[in-house]
């Protein structure tokens, strides 16, 4: 099938990752209408051609992009909708405008959080939401961060959807010489995987901050890994309401997870190397000037460990850090004794 029958794409949000997604459709020949909430921001990419913010390096062709503030306007005129905003924000976007007009759209996903308000995947929440049909829901998942797309570095993105002839376009949509793309039915694994890597890469940070070494970070990750492999696998019939089974073997779980954890890049890792040489949390925030998806998500993912009684040890000594004022040396000294 030819591309065309995505018809009219449209992205919401205007952050590196949004950024980085722009790029990559313009690059295929996409014309994007792009739902930016600043007005400077819009003045920039249609006087100007780059994002005055966010990967300032990447310039679009004319015409290529065409930014307005106005979301019901965009979505009226577009037929794939790309949600690329933090999960902090979503649920509020998504809420600002009439539910009738999210129906008959296809939704792509480029969330790797849940989102905080009600602590369900964007998905979950269409559905319960919206009585969005799920078979025209993609989910867009990584290796990959926005700074190695804007260099143009060969990257790799992860497509999960129910209906493969959907997740086939959607792919086939981006992928060109420097975007590799795979396909999967795996929504929900591959989606918890995501937010589970973020919250680690938070305790990766910390423990560089806290002269942890390699040795001790390699260990660490090999945990990590372990105990998302249990939330998932183990507990298969309580977060991932389908009969897709997740896939370990691609790099949307582990890869991920690598990258995410080493990668100077990493906000959610540079989000906890300033929480372990000492910054607060709002401190961290204002000097980032960007969100850590991590942060929120340990939050709800304490939530959902305690709902279904799925024990998630590591991320819950990462949330204590974060939310309850555990000093991160005190931590990670007990966190060292759960590791093997």
């Amino acid at each position: 099938m030819e591309k065309k029958h995505l018809g009219q794409i449209g992205i919401i949000g205007n952050g590196s990752w949004g950024t980085a997604l722009a790029k990559i459709l313009t690059d295929n020949g996409r014309t994007i209408h792009w739902w930016v909430r600043n007005e400077e921001a819009i003045s920039y990419l249609k006087n100007r051609n780059h994002n005055p913010h966010y990967l300032t390096s990447v310039r679009f062709m004319p015409d290529t992009v065409l930014p307005t503030h106005d979301l019901a306007a965009m979505l009226h005129s577009c037929d794939t909708v790309i949600v690329a905003v933090p999960s902090a924000y979503a649920q509020q976007v998504i809420e600002q405008v009439d539910k009738g007009l999210w129906q008959n759209k296809n939704i792509i996903s480029a969330i790797k959080g849940i989102l905080p308000d009600s602590n369900v995947l964007l998905n979950d929440y269409l559905s319960a939401n919206l009585n969005y049909p799920i078979e025209r829901y993609v989910s867009i998942m990584g290796p990959c961060h926005a700074e190695e797309v804007a260099e143009e570095r060969l990257s790799y993105l992860t497509f999960s959807g129910l209906c493969d002839q959907l997740t086939c376009l959607v792919s086939e949509a981006f992928a060109n010489t420097y975007i590799n793309t795979t396909c999967n039915h795996d929504i929900w694994g591959a989606q918890f995987a995501a937010v589970l890597k973020n919250i680690y890469a938070i305790g990766a940070g910390i423990a560089r901050a806290l002269d942890y070494g390699d040795n001790f970070l390699s260990v660490y990750i090999t945990n990590c890994y372990r105990e998302m492999f249990h939330f998932l696998q183990d507990h298969f019939e309580k977060v991932h309401p389908s009969n897709e089974h997740p896939d370990f073997h691609t790099s949307a779980y582990l890869g991920d997870l690598l990258v995410t954890c080493y990668s100077l890049h990493s906000r959610n890792r540079r989000f906890g190397t300033m929480i372990g040489k000492g910054y607060s949390v709002k401190a961290t925030m204002l000097e980032m000037n960007m969100v850590a998806e991590g942060y929120y998500a340990a939050r709800g993912m304490q939530s959902i460990s305690k709902e279904f009684s799925i024990p998630i040890p590591i991320a819950t000594f990462i949330y204590k850090m974060l939310w309850e004022n555990l000093s991160p040396s005190d931590g990670f000294l007990k966190l060292e004794k759960l590791l093997s």
